[in-house]
């Protein structure tokens, strides 16, 4: 009995501690804090709740759009040899708009950042107080470098070009931003509220930033869109993202895309296809996924726990993602020829450019016939992604493995 009483007045003082304590913590305004302006806080405040998340993000190259190469000097993927990537560039020969051998290289130890690291990777350089990518970018799949806007490269300042999609938390006045990298607030919106309130507050933190999960699919896939995307913002002139968008707020007032009717015909090939990268919002909203509510994170993670399936992030590898959705039900014609049931070979063909020419998926997730090629040479097709003859005339083709054909319907 005695025993029991002790441990009963023991745990009436462990109550009064802890009651005590809590009496003399000073109660957080939730309205005062709520009454300051949003502001970002960057991912390393976000790690401290959703370590998880902040981990899985970490395997991403959302968290490494942009390196630093001054702290990280191994940022840099490649041996730095001006004349190796001046033989390399020599190659392209007419395709320059410079001379390979007047091309300005950067020296190893002018480079501020990398950006890229799986594909190609570009070099910034600060000039006058402004931050510039350098006209050389290194292709990491061919292992050769190619140009990149050689003419004019010293014209176009960085934060306004690109800035907002590669960073987070862009002060275009100030040219500064708060985090080299795709951060948690690139997505989520600002976390400078949801960060001060106490867990306790439960309704006003859920409040306070967005989860694109909840959101409607329109409202959602957009958050992808403003950066996957090519145009120009409405509300600053010369930039080429949209600034003053937030995650959650449709996109439309701050960004204008390019369209290939009104004679973007850099971006796009005929029939609206994209010839560019980052623009794979546009093709989506051409495809029938968009009809049937398949959006970008229906294929693609932001962060998931454990290893990526694929570099793509996607949650099935490769064609294994098709398939769940997706029945083979027809073996006919092209499915019965191609067993190996490789639907992106030819419903996702790369006919897009990063570095160089057939780098990039389409993501209108239709078979590019090559009877569209016959009518459009400048419209490639799904079956040129991988047999040798894709660049060769098909017309003339046609006809010598089948004379006579000339007008079949392929």
């Amino acid at each position: 009995m005695k025993a029991k009483a002790l441990t009963a007045v023991l745990d009436i003082g462990v109550m009064a501690l802890a009651l005590t304590a809590c009496g003399g913590e000073k109660p957080i305004d939730v309205k005062a804090i709520m009454a300051q302006p949003q502001a970002y806080v960057g991912s390393d405040t976000c790690k401290m709740c959703h370590l998880e998340h902040y981990d899985s993000w970490k395997m991403t190259l959302h968290s490494r759009t942009l390196q630093n190469a001054q702290n990280n000097r191994d940022a840099v993927v490649v041996d730095f040899d001006p004349d190796k990537i001046r033989k390399s560039l020599g190659k392209l020969g007419g395709q320059l708009k410079v001379p390979a051998d007047q091309i300005f290289i950067p020296k190893f130890e002018e480079i501020r950042y990398t950006i890229g690291s799986q594909w190609k990777q570009s070099y910034i350089v600060e000039k006058n107080g402004s931050l510039l990518v350098a006209p050389v970018q290194y292709n990491l799949e061919t292992h050769s470098w190619s140009a990149y806007h050689e003419a004019d490269w010293d014209q176009r300042d960085w934060s306004l070009k690109c800035g907002g999609c590669h960073t987070t938390g862009v002060d275009l006045e100030k040219k500064t931003f708060l985090e080299s990298a795709v951060g948690c607030e690139a997505c989520h919106g600002k976390g400078s509220w949801h960060a001060a309130l106490p867990k306790t507050a439960v309704f006003e933190k859920r409040q306070t930033i967005v989860n694109p999960a909840k959101l409607t699919m329109g409202v959602s896939a957009q958050i992808c869109g403003s950066c996957h995307n090519r145009g120009t913002s409405t509300k600053v002139k010369e930039a080429d993202w949209p600034v003053g968008y937030a995650p959650g707020r449709a996109l439309e007032p701050y960004y204008e895309s390019n369209v290939y009717p009104e004679g973007d015909v850099k971006s796009y090939y005929a029939k609206d296809f994209i010839q560019g990268h980052h623009q794979q919002y546009l093709d989506w909203l051409q495809s029938q996924h968009v009809n049937e509510g398949v959006t970008c994170t229906s294929c693609h993670y932001v962060h998931q726990i454990g290893l990526p399936p694929t570099r793509s992030q996607t949650v099935g590898a490769g064609s294994r993602q098709c398939f769940e959705c997706h029945n083979q039900l027809n073996k006919t014609s092209a499915h019965a020829i191609h067993t190996f049931a490789n639907c992106i070979g030819c419903h996702m063909p790369k006919i897009a450019t990063s570095a160089e020419s057939g780098a990039v998926h389409s993501h209108v997730f239709i078979c590019l016939k090559p009877k569209d090629t016959l009518k459009n040479p400048k419209l490639p097709n799904s079956c040129q992604s991988c047999h040798a003859h894709k660049k060769d005339d098909l017309k003339k083709l046609q006809e010598k493995a089948f004379p006579g054909s000339g007008d079949l319907d392929w």
